[in-house]
């Protein structure tokens, strides 16, 4: 049986969102204003605990454990917002990335929370 590792989970998801926004478009009905900044900050904060897992590995401190995997999210993030920018249709937004860096450091400080406890 095929043994999935945290960096395959990283890699796959992060492959998964580089596809994402390589399309000119999502199909998502806009249900109201400012919706894709929800989106954003779902998608990285799931984002944020592949990284924790992966980043934990490598580190036993969970405070670096937390710097490091936001440091990954929001350097991933803003290299995506980047990317977008040469997509037909799509464009960088500054925002989508603190979208992006509020997401992953939402998921990284409940995980340092319950690592403290």
């Amino acid at each position: 049986m095929l043994k999935l590792t945290n960096v395959t989970f990283l890699v796959i998801y992060c492959s998964f969102i580089y596809w994402l926004s390589s399309r000119p478009s999502l199909p998502t009905p806009m249900l109201f204003m400012h919706q894709d900044k929800i989106h954003h900050m779902g998608a990285y904060f799931i984002m944020g605990i592949f990284a924790w897992r992966f980043f934990n590995i490598f580190f036993s401190k969970p405070l670096l454990v937390s710097i490091v995997s936001l440091f990954f999210c929001s350097l991933y993030g803003l290299s995506d917002e980047w990317h977008q920018s040469f997509v037909p249709g799509r464009d960088a937004d500054v925002m989508d990335w603190v979208a992006d860096t509020l997401g992953a450091l939402i998921a990284l400080c409940i995980l340092y929370f319950r690592k403290k406890t």
